[in-house]
């Protein structure tokens, strides 16, 4: 890794204001299992964990995941406001992907996404109380990963099972500070003098794990943030690191496009009465309050972008930077007051779409900064990372390695569209499924009586707010997305494990 990844201590400004027991015991013996079984298909094992078969060390692996970040408030992304340095020189020294998704927009469903490369019609996580099977966790990403002989760590928000399952799950891990729910307040301690907040809190564990190993084994860390989320009820939701109070002071944020009332009123009825609009009234419903909100969440993302940099710094401090693959992504997106609600779940791009971007140092200068416009999804992070690391992927996972792409080639089989569902918490989040494609999308509205459907041209209409369902014109186009619909569905099913 070359001198511009140097932290920055300065926060650069990017523009003017225009506008993240037995259980456990179980998952200890999967581990052993799954090593056994890597084995025996050819995987690289513990005891040569340190080289593969042609005598290089395979790559370190550092995945990066914020929680609630919407795909375009990053620099690197477009956001002419947010100050995000270290992770616009990632994007610079990287891979971005311009059209990455989420296959469901919650936190515990798409963490089980990652975790799995599976939708969630295979995992069937659909609450924050179900857990992964000791059999199912051995076919994760990090059981795999230590399965090979590296060293694991995960740090943040695990955000998978009961406090209880996710206390267990400490057994699965070489280095274990996972936290259950949403990981706490973001202030640890109220009588701390320092006021250390969770965002930097996880950076000093990141460091302290990178800092612990040793030359002898490759490591893959997992550094879950719980910013910029926010910590429902409390008195200032989003509240920053008092060391970026001062960022944002200087003039307003403007909402997005779509935070208006003429998209409010396009919405169905059962969405407009659902826990998205309560929300919006705890955020946006008032002019200043909106303000407070916005410069917040811009902190916060800012506060993940030092510590993202603090990280950088140390592998390359530590000489090993050179020989690790960072990925950066969020477990879904936001809507920042977009059609007058607040949070995610729903099919529109503000909840569906994240940003993504991997690093791979092996990867050839002319790929640095490359952009790729093919669908990169959730799914495909557990396939890509194994991959990038040599290792077999699981059979039972569902996406597909990206590393064709991050190398500049496009399989002619690569996907055109994908499943979209959400079913979680159907009395207050009305539940919907559909299939997003490069240009159409359709939205099925599953539990509404009679059938509420949502057609758009996403060419011709980005913004999804021509609803084209009951335009004669388009009649032949809803009928083939009907049916692309009902075959993705099944399919996912038939792949269904037994329960």
């Amino acid at each position: 890794m070359d001198a511009a990844f140097r932290i920055d201590s300065r926060m650069r400004w990017a523009g003017t204001f225009v506008s993240v027991p037995i259980l456990g015991r179980l998952l200890a013996v999967g581990a052993a299992l799954a090593a056994a079984a890597f084995a025996a298909t050819g995987g690289i094992g513990e005891a040569s964990a340190a080289e593969d078969g042609a005598g290089h060390r395979p790559p370190n692996v550092v995945f990066l995941l914020a929680d609630d970040l919407r795909f375009d408030t990053l620099g690197f992304m477009g956001d002419r406001i947010v100050q995000t340095p270290h992770l616009d020189r990632l994007a610079e020294r990287g891979v971005v992907f311009r059209n990455a998704f989420v296959t469901t927009s919650i936190c515990a469903s798409s963490r089980a996404s990652i975790f799995a490369g599976q939708w969630m019609l295979r995992h069937g996580i659909e609450d924050f109380q179900t857990a992964f099977t000791p059999e199912a966790w051995r076919q994760t990403y990090p059981a795999v990963f230590r399965a090979a002989g590296y060293q694991t760590g995960f740090i943040g928000k695990y955000g998978v099972g009961s406090q209880k399952a996710i206390a267990a799950q400490a057994e699965a891990f070489d280095y274990w500070r996972g936290l259950p729910g949403q990981a706490g307040r973001f202030f640890i301690d109220p009588n701390d003098p320092m006021r250390t907040h969770r965002t930097a809190q996880f950076g000093n564990e990141a460091l302290e794990f990178i800092r612990s190993q040793g030359a002898d084994r490759p490591f893959c860390l997992s550094i879950s943030f719980n910013a910029p989320h926010a910590r429902d009820h409390e008195q200032r939701e989003f509240e920053p690191d008092p060391r970026d109070e001062s960022l944002y002071t200087d003039g307003r944020i403007p909402l997005p496009p779509l935070a208006t009332d003429a998209a409010f009123e396009r919405l169905p009825e059962f969405v407009k009465t659902s826990e998205g609009r309560r929300r919006w009234t705890w955020r946006f419903d008032e002019p200043e309050k909106a303000q407070r909100i916005l410069r917040d969440y811009y902190r916060l993302v800012s506060g993940i972008d030092r510590e993202v940099g603090r990280i950088v710094a140390t592998l390359q401090e530590l000489g090993i930077a050179d020989r690790t693959v960072i990925v950066f992504t969020s477990d879904n997106g936001y809507a920042l007051g977009d059609r007058g609600l607040a949070d995610k779940w729903f099919m529109w791009e503000e909840d569906i779409r994240v940003p993504l971007v991997i690093y791979d140092p092996r990867l050839p200068a002319g790929r640095r900064g490359a952009r790729v416009d093919q669908m990169a999804l959730n799914v495909d992070l557990a396939p890509t990372m194994l991959d990038l690391a040599g290792l077999p992927v699981p059979k039972s996972m569902q996406g597909r390695s990206l590393a064709p792409l991050l190398r500049g080639e496009t399989p002619t089989d690569w996907r055109t569209d994908f499943l979209y569902e959400h079913r979680s918490a159907p009395k207050i989040i009305p539940p919907c499924e559909g299939v997003r494609s490069e240009q159409w999308k359709y939205i099925r509205w599953i539990s509404s009586e009679p059938l509420v459907e949502e057609l758009y041209d996403l060419k011709a209409d980005p913004n999804e707010e021509r609803n084209l369902v009951g335009d004669a014109a388009h009649a032949d186009r809803l009928a083939e997305m009907r049916a692309r619909w009902a075959e993705l569905r099944q399919t996912l099913q038939n792949a269904s494990p037994e329960k």
